[in-house]
């Protein structure tokens, strides 16, 4: 029988208490919790690709405190967001490159017929769902910030 994420996630908690892992264990348990609270947000239970979603907000959240601790020169805090960041990437897809997100932009601007600056909405509505939960939004902006600017 195949387990759902969120079983998954659950009995890595399980693991993660019974090694001492705190670092682990942190991140799972906040990251369960984020899951049931947009779950109640939501009105319903959520399938892995949405439960994949909540991962990803949670890791985006953990890069942006990182970005935060290092400007206000708090090492030992970045340290142990990234260590908890470390973990969520384990539950999601591989990342792509920015390569492989250039490469997809390109496809969708000939594909929308973008001629400028001007079209970047065009295609970041017809990018974005193709690339949900393997790459960091900020990534993909800027490859179409680029892209479209040489045109």
């Amino acid at each position: 029988m195949i387990m759902s994420l969120k079983d998954q996630l659950a009995e890595d908690l399980k693991d993660a208490m019974r090694q001492g892992d705190e670092t682990r264990k942190t991140a799972l348990r906040l990251t369960i919790t984020a899951i049931k609270n947009a779950e109640v947000a939501a009105i319903k239970q959520f399938e892995d690709a949405e439960v994949i979603g909540v991962i990803g907000k949670q890791a985006k959240q953990r890069r942006e405190s990182i970005e935060e601790y290092q400007k206000a020169n708090r090492q030992d805090l970045a340290a142990k967001e990234a260590a908890e960041l470390k973990v969520l990437q384990t539950y999601l897809p591989a990342q792509m490159s920015r390569e492989d997100v250039a490469a997809e932009a390109s496809k969708v601007i000939e594909e929308v017929g973008a001629k400028g600056p001007g079209d970047k909405g065009r295609v970041m509505a017809a990018l974005m769902p193709r690339l949900a939960g393997r790459v960091d939004g900020k990534v993909v902006n800027e490859a179409v910030t680029e892209l479209l600017a040489a045109l």
